[in-house]
């Protein structure tokens, strides 16, 4: 049985004070709770409905009903289970390879399909603004289906941080230079800005070159892409032509 306080404390959790407070962050669904465990992630609690989903070695695993599964989960259609991580200490940045920097990303969905990227391209390290949404919200654990537990997720003042990387910065800007016939190097930063304002000025000014990826379409008329999109092409451009 799921008590009084367990409900209040999971719920709480949906804000990032209490979560930092605590230091523990809820994570829903079989494969999203496999894929953490099984990437090493500290699990604290584990409720389910049913229990053959998961190792019977888990000492945390508690049985619930689906009318408790229901109190504390955030799905429309809660999948089976819901768990309490330890949100782990914060890595150091490598400064080499390949590292994308997000400014002001606030959509949660977003976040957590970059993150998804990051795994996907072998991009380790993920540079954040304060302003950016916490990678420890439900909804960024959620998209990022466990590619969380293998991103290096940092949290920076942008502004310093690029200016004391040495690796070379690029941008990302409608009006920048067309991706296709630009030179990618296989280490640099690469960063992406806010859904509706883009990149700041402090940060576009430190850039060393501003890339865009060229319309195609026969009208012109499509306003901009996605970031997570656009985060998606840019990668694989970098990928293809910077090893």
């Amino acid at each position: 049985m799921v008590s009084k306080s367990e409900i209040k404390l999971i719920t709480g959790l949906d804000q990032k004070k209490y979560r930092k407070r605590h230091g523990i962050f809820v994570a829903e669904g079989v494969k999203v709770i496999t894929e953490l465990i099984d990437a090493g992630m500290n699990l604290r609690e584990l409720y389910t409905t049913d229990t053959d989903c998961f190792p019977a070695a888990l000492s945390c695993t508690r049985e619930i009903s689906e009318q408790e599964l229901k109190k504390i989960s955030r799905l429309k259609t809660p999948n089976k289970a819901l768990a309490l991580f330890e949100i782990p200490a914060e890595k150091e940045i490598k400064n080499s390879g390949l590292v994308l920097v997000l400014d002001d990303i606030r959509d949660p969905g977003n976040l957590g399909t970059i993150i998804r990227l990051c795994d996907w391209f072998g991009v380790d390290q993920l540079v954040c603004s304060a302003t950016t949404v916490d990678c420890y919200n439900a909804k960024v654990v959620q998209a990022s289906m466990g590619s969380l537990a293998r991103v290096n997720v940092v949290y920076r003042e942008l502004e310093n941080y690029i200016q004391e990387s040495e690796l070379p910065v690029f941008t990302a800007d409608m009006n920048g230079e067309n991706v296709y016939d630009s030179h990618l190097p296989e280490q640099g930063i690469l960063v992406m800005g806010n859904e509706a304002n883009g990149i700041s000025d402090k940060i576009r000014s430190l850039s060393h070159k501003i890339l865009s990826i060229p319309r195609f379409g026969y009208m012109q008329q499509t306003e901009s892409l996605n970031v997570a999109t656009a985060t998606a092409v840019l990668l694989s451009e970098f990928r293809r032509r910077g090893n």
